[in-house]
């Protein structure tokens, strides 16, 4: 099967996140009647954090926080108190601020001072938590994604080693362009959830939202475009800017 793909354009903003949110409280909602519990594997970003905040303030009382799992899709190399730490920025805007328990709360471990070494161990903890074997991926509830200006998601970026990564499902990305390694969930991880949405804000996101929606370049060179979930759907919430140089826009 292919991937359902829907374009969710909002007009500001405040109104992607609050787009956003709704889709979060429904799809928790959903999977805790079906299974029991809610899987989320969470974004960094200027976006996403708009997002976390406008959920502690607005959302805490509609969601079933001890049924629900917080992953991580990406974190960069440093310790999880660093102000560049996708973690610490969670943390604060919303995990610190309701009543889900630590331990539903599942950070990359990167205080290990060896990227692949931190890899290996989250995808140890995935595979426990999840109960997959070698050759299975596991299937999150939710992936939340953005999305630079270069087309990357996660820390998959553009012409680098782990976007061939078929086996895998977390890795340590050496980021050439950035003199850095990020540690990363691999293509078939997001691509084997029931559900992504990609946050897409601004019009510095423009230009690349058109070529990934819309242009007809390799997704090595813009890896958004190789996330489509297998079996599952794929929302872009994107606002009137990012929206600005779709063919269709309004």
């Amino acid at each position: 099967m292919s991937a359902v793909v829907e374009v969710r354009r909002l007009t500001t903003p405040q109104d992607l996140f609050r787009a956003a949110a709704d889709e979060i409280i429904r799809a928790a909602s959903d999977a805790v009647g079906q299974r029991g519990r809610f899987t989320i594997a969470l974004s960094g970003g200027s976006t996403p954090r708009n997002l976390y905040t406008l959920i502690a303030a607005n959302a805490g009382s509609s969601l079933p926080w001890d049924q629900m799992f917080f992953f991580w899709g990406d974190e960069r190399h440093v310790p999880p108190g660093d102000p560049e730490s996708n973690y610490r920025m969670a943390r604060e805007t919303l995990l610190s601020k309701v009543p889900v328990p630590s331990a539903n709360i599942f950070p990359i471990p990167t205080e290990n001072p060896d990227a692949a070494a931190a890899a290996d161990a989250y995808e140890q903890t995935l595979r426990k938590f999840f109960a997959v074997a070698t050759g299975e991926f596991p299937r999150f509830d939710l992936i939340l994604l953005g999305m630079g200006p270069d087309g990357h998601t996660a820390s998959l970026f553009p012409e680098t080693e782990a976007l061939q990564e078929k086996s895998r499902l977390v890795v340590a990305n050496v980021v050439e362009k950035l003199k850095t390694t990020r540690i990363t969930l691999t293509l078939p991880v997001l691509n084997a959830a029931r559900c992504v949405a990609f946050l897409v804000s601004g019009t510095d996101k423009a230009a690349v939202l058109h070529e990934v929606l819309e242009g007809n370049a390799p997704g090595e060179k813009y890896p958004s475009k190789l996330v489509r979930p297998g079996d599952g759907k794929l929302i872009w919430f994107v606002d009137r800017a990012a929206a600005s140089e779709l063919s269709t826009a309004a």
